[in-house]
C-alpha cells in the first residue's frame, strides 16, 4: 500500500479542511453582527450599563479558540514543543540510567 493519500482521500481531506475554515468565517461573522446588535440594544436600553462587554468577551473567546483550531496556530503546545520536551526528558532518562551505573 502507498505511503501517500490517493486523489480521493486528499480531496476529502481538502474538503473538510475547506468547510472547517467556512464554519469559522461563519461564526466570526455572527460574532460581530451579534455584538453589534448587542452594542446597540445596550446603548439604547440602558447607556448607564455597559453589559454588551460579558457576551463580547466570551464569544471572542470562543472564536478565538475556534480560529486557532482551524488554522493550526498552537503557541504553546506545538510540534516543535513536543519535540524538545520529549528530547529533554530522554536526556533526563538516560542521565539517571548513567548515575546508577
Amino acid at each position: 500500500m502507498e505511503t501517500n493519500y490517493n486523489e480521493e482521500e486528499r480531496y476529502y481531506q481538502a474538503k473538510k479542511r475547506v468547510e472547517d475554515i467556512k464554519g469559522f468565517y461563519g461564526n466570526l461573522i455572527a460574532y460581530i453582527i451579534f455584538n453589534g446588535f448587542f452594542l446597540v440594544l445596550n446603548l439604547m436600553t440602558s447607556p448607564n450599563e455597559l453589559w454588551f462587554f460579558w457576551p463580547l468577551l466570551g464569544w471572542g473567546i470562543g472564536v478565538v479558540f475556534h480560529g486557532m483550531k482551524v488554522f493550526n496556530y498552537s503557541p504553546f503546545f506545538n510540534k516543535d514543543w513536543e519535540e524538545r520536551k520529549i528530547q529533554e526528558l530522554m536526556d533526563k532518562e538516560n542521565k539517571l540510567k548513567n548515575n546508577w551505573k
